[in-house]
């Protein structure tokens, strides 16, 4: 799988972490940056490249995005601007809000606050959701094509 991954500061280490757990378990991984840790760096700046890519591969089941920040809320909103995108926040407790953000909604990118999960549960978060597919049910491509249209 393809897997577009950027950070800020505050996710700079768990995004390192991620990109050797996932490279070692065969997916192709684009660093979207930040290349060196910056405290002072800005996250649009990152996260805008990694759904800037993810929103070009829309309807390529292969094609996924992770972002990382403090929270993962800001990333979201920023990832969450591009066409086609729909990226879902994940910053620890039930895990079950993963596969039902793939099932449901077709997530492709998601957004972790690295303040709040280990690099460990990341990893653990990112094999779930990757691994789980989107169920295709009826409603939920008539609900997804609504969001879509929304504006």
């Amino acid at each position: 799988m393809k897997i577009y991954i950027a950070s800020d500061h505050a996710g700079f280490e768990m995004k390192r972490y991620l990109i050797e757990y996932l490279s070692k378990n065969k997916h192709e991984v684009f660093d979207c940056g930040p290349e060196v840790y910056n405290q002072n760096d800005d996250y649009p700046d990152y996260i805008s490249v990694a759904a800037h890519y993810v929103s070009g591969f829309v309807g390529q089941e292969d094609v996924r995005g992770i972002v990382i920040g403090f929270s993962g809320q800001g990333e979201a909103i920023v990832a969450n601007r591009f066409k086609d995108v729909r990226c879902v926040v994940y910053y620890g407790g039930n895990k079950h809000v993963l596969t039902l953000s793939r099932e449901h909604n077709n997530a492709n990118i998601l957004s972790l606050g690295a303040h709040f999960i280990t690099s460990g549960e990341a990893s653990q978060a990112v094999d779930l959701w990757l691994n789980t597919k989107f169920s295709g049910d009826e409603r939920h491509v008539r609900r997804i094509h609504k969001i879509k249209n929304v504006l």
